[in-house]
């Protein structure tokens, strides 16, 4: 028999204040760059984990945060669940409604609010019915003015000043309580919310420390651009505190121009964020002079990234391109598009198709693509739903009817669509909803997007079902140029350029050229506006 020791997220670290001291969180806030020790951090985040405990914060009881990728909003992420408490990382995108609807949902009874997003808090305050007490994390002396009683809004460096530098964290907890909790950002109805546990946080950490996923080490140098309001950036904050990694945080409003200077000064090897990030940093690199050698990858998860995405940062500019998967569900991570030792000699455009995909599934989860007859058959061609069980997978939404909808049999069904070939690499597809079935075929909106992706005028490239008197529905794709290709390309050009890679009832039937592609709250495209603003595009043209 083993040792039962408890898998708990204050170790984590606890680890990094013995063994990485020294080792730096670089955090961008409001009046500029921050640097601050493993042990300082360490030392602040006991600070705020004592000061919740004289606020009255119990074992079980939610604390929400409003913020940027910051210090601070790191300390958070130890101090709440080492008291045993669940950090409800909120999305600061999503609409006042959802976010007032989230926080009673979720019964928050503190607030962690960063200045500039006050306003918001500030806008809903009255709406807001199980929160006592809101902490304004800024740096600065005096607070943002406040209809709200003064006993209830607090400076959160002056709180940390009345805290306990050596204040234990409770370890008397069950590894299965939970410690975080992130919603979903919804398309439809209400977000969903998800709770990890201690536990399984942990468990997930340690798969990003593998070498054929992530393989974060004490030698990177993190940025995690992900935000921590979504999915706990993908984890990042948590594991690389634990392995000592050291983390630039770049807070607040970032721009692709500012992610550039930070790879540039601060030397970042690894960093994470969705294809929308990477498309405007290519447009950046492409007009400015930066040095981004330093990167060993670039992350890259949320949605599918077009191959003349990867294409571009792996070729131009020398940079790995790692293509991940996952979901709120999920942790994040479920896949990870890395070569197998025998795939190394193949030829540049095999090796980008293997880049293109989404990869393997990581050790310790289990996945199968299922369709109207049962499991399909790996030969990267027939199509299904991906399902997903693990011991870092949600198995119920917190709270919410809709968990039968989703979690069946002890699987969880993604929604999304999926091929899996003989090397067990998955291709997502799509999404259920966003396959469209045309003439009773269907047609995959995302492969239709990669086409369009690769011709160098192109900037961002979605495309929709919309109704067909006819064909049930029939694709139309919306398209995003460069500036400098502007009333250069036109439909014509685009569709011949894509037309050898598909049968001819693939071909969208337009192309509707736009300054902007409307985004969901993490950078996904809106594609139900789109079908929305569409409906009717086919019958009129």
């Amino acid at each position: 028999m083993m040792m039962n020791v408890p898998l708990l997220v204050a170790p984590l670290l606890e680890r990094a204040e013995k063994y990485f001291a020294k080792k730096e969180v670089v955090s961008r806030t409001a009046t500029g760059i921050q640097r601050f020790t493993y042990r300082q951090i360490g030392e602040r985040t006991r600070r705020l984990a004592s000061v919740l405990t004289q606020l009255g914060v119990q074992k079980g009881e939610r604390v929400g945060t409003l913020a940027w990728n910051h210090h601070r909003h790191l300390e958070a992420y130890f101090a709440i669940p080492g008291i045993g408490a669940v950090l409800h990382t909120i999305n600061i995108r999503l609409s006042p409604e959802h976010i007032t609807y989230i926080i009673n949902h979720a019964e928050d009874q503190v607030l962690l609010v960063d200045e500039d997003l006050w306003p918001l808090v500030e806008a809903i305050k009255d709406h807001l019915h199980t929160v006592k007490t809101f902490i304004v994390m800024t740096d600065y002396e005096e607070l943002p003015e406040t209809s709200l009683e003064h006993t209830r809004v607090h400076s959160y460096e002056k709180l940390l000043e009345k805290g306990d530098p050596t204040f234990a964290f409770d370890k008397d907890l069950d590894e299965n309580a939970p410690a975080g909790m992130c919603y979903t950002s919804a398309t439809t109805g209400n977000p969903k919310g998800v709770t990890y546990t201690q536990r399984s946080i942990v468990l997930h950490c340690m798969a990003l420390g593998l070498v054929d996923t992530l393989a974060l080490s004490e030698s990177d140098i993190a940025m995690a651009v992900v935000p921590m309001f979504h999915v706990n950036a993908w984890g990042l904050p948590f594991a690389a505190t634990w392995f000592g990694t050291t983390q630039v945080m770049p807070g607040p409003r970032f721009t692709p121009q500012l992610l550039a200077e930070l790879i540039q000064q601060e030397k970042v090897t690894t960093t994470a964020g969705v294809p929308t990030i990477w498309l405007g940093m290519l447009q950046v690199l492409e007009a400015g002079n930066y040095d981004i050698s330093s990167l060993r990858n670039i992350v890259c998860g949320g949605s599918a990234a077009p191959r003349g995405v990867i294409q571009a940062y792996e070729t131009k500019y020398g940079v790995p391109f790692l293509h991940a998967y996952g979901m709120t569900e999920t942790s994040p991570v479920v896949t990870c598009a890395r070569l197998k030792s025998y795939q190394q000699d193949l030829s540049p455009e095999e090796k980008l198709d293997i880049s293109a995909k989404q990869g393997l599934v990581v050790p310790g989860l289990e996945i199968k693509v299922v369709g109207p007859n049962g499991e399909v058959t790996p030969d990267g061609q027939e199509m299904g739903e991906l399902l997903i069980r693990g011991p870092w997978i949600a198995d119920e939404y917190y709270k919410d009817e809709r968990s039968s909808e989703a979690f069946i049999d002890g699987w969880l069904h993604t929604g999304d669509v999926a091929t899996i070939d003989e090397e067990g690499t998955i291709k997502l597809v799509d999404r259920t909803k966003d396959l469209i079935k045309s003439g009773g075929e269907w047609i995959s909106s995302v492969d239709i997007e990669n086409a369009l992706m690769a011709h160098e005028a192109v900037f961002e490239a979605t495309c929709i079902g919309v109704p067909h008197p006819e064909w049930a529905e029939r694709p139309v794709a919306c398209v995003v140029l460069k500036e400098a290709y502007r009333d250069k390309v036109t439909k014509d050009d685009l569709l011949s350029f894509i037309a050898p890679h598909f049968a001819k009832w693939w071909l969208p039937d337009d192309i509707i050229f736009m300054n902007e592609i409307p985004k969901t709250s993490v950078g996904k495209f809106l594609k139900r506006q789109l079908r929305d603003q569409l409906n009717q595009h086919l019958q009129q043209s």
